[in-house]
């Protein structure tokens, strides 16, 4: 029989109440007037977020405090709220990141990292829902130690089973730096793929178009869920909590003993977690 593990983000209680928030909508562009799709955005702080649709709208319930936003290809923008708005428009600039330059000299094909052990002989799984709109954008992957320089060609991963519609996930690549463990991005754009609905397990082979090198160090390869059918996912909310059945909109996916993290939304706090969702990552590894 198998057991599906909930991984669901612990909700911290603090000292707001549904009362004390404020409801902020808008949209997001940048400096060309162009929408910006599936940007992160809320108060880290108090792990309050969400993510802006394809085409850039938001909305979001929050406090009186500071919102912020967060794009893999954008500077980090913010807002300070001190009441509710109904047209906000937030113009984001463009990430400046040094570009990938090739290097010459002899290469091997490798994994980089493998999945690991899988828990109860692959008769588990890991389950992300979005039984309330908050787990959108919320990051699970693994950690992986880069030795000598090495170029990404491929990044993989399998999907057991999927019942939420249309939806859009992505992969990230952090370089974790200092004791402290400061997770810096290294990609210059998003790696955006489309998971269809299925009972039936799906593999997914994500060959990013971008020269990814990564250096000597510690890295973290994140997975999350970005976008789904709005409309669908607006109905699913609407009903009392108590009959959202989380399987109705879920992704559901291998679940294997390696060390990773997590980072609930709008780009909060990384927690250590046991398990992973089995990411794979293979390439050319210079000698």
């Amino acid at each position: 029989m198998r057991i599906r593990l909930l991984l669901a983000v612990l909700f911290i209680p603090f000292c707001f109440y549904a009362q004390d928030r404020v409801t902020v909508k808008g949209r997001i562009i940048n400096e060309k007037g162009e929408a910006v799709e599936y940007v992160q955005l809320g108060v880290p702080k108090l792990q309050i977020g969400t993510i802006s649709t394809v085409g850039g709208r938001f909305e979001i319930d929050i406090p009186c405090d500071t919102l912020e936003f967060f794009h893999v290809s954008y500077q980090a923008a913010s807002l300070p709220v001190t009441g509710p708005a109904d047209d906000v428009v937030i113009v984001l600039k463009e990430q400046e990141l040094p570009p990938a330059v090739s290097i010459g000299g002899d290469t091997v094909e490798k994994y980089l990292m493998r999945p690991g052990t899988k828990v109860m002989g692959g008769n588990s799984s890991a389950a992300i829902s979005l039984r309330d709109d908050r787990y959108l954008g919320w990051e699970l992957g693994s950690v992986a130690q880069v030795k000598k320089t090495f170029l990404v060609k491929d990044i993989l991963l399998s999907i057991r089973e999927n019942t939420i519609p249309d939806c859009v996930a992505a992969v990230n690549i952090y370089r974790i730096e200092g004791k402290k463990e400061s997770f810096v991005n290294v990609l210059h754009k998003p790696v955006y793929f489309n998971v269809a609905v299925s009972d039936v397990p799906q593999d997914f082979d994500i060959q990013p178009e971008e020269t990814i090198l990564l250096e000597p160090g510690k890295y973290f390869i994140a997975f999350q869920i970005v976008g789904c059918d709005e409309q669908a996912l607006k109905a699913f909310l609407a009903k009392p909590e108590e009959e959202r059945k989380y399987w109705e909109f879920t992704i559901y996916s291998p679940l294997y003993f390696k060390s990773s993290y997590t980072r609930e939304v709008a780009l909060g706090e990384m927690k250590h977690y046991p398990f992973n969702i089995g990411i794979a990552v293979k390439g050319l590894e210079y000698l």
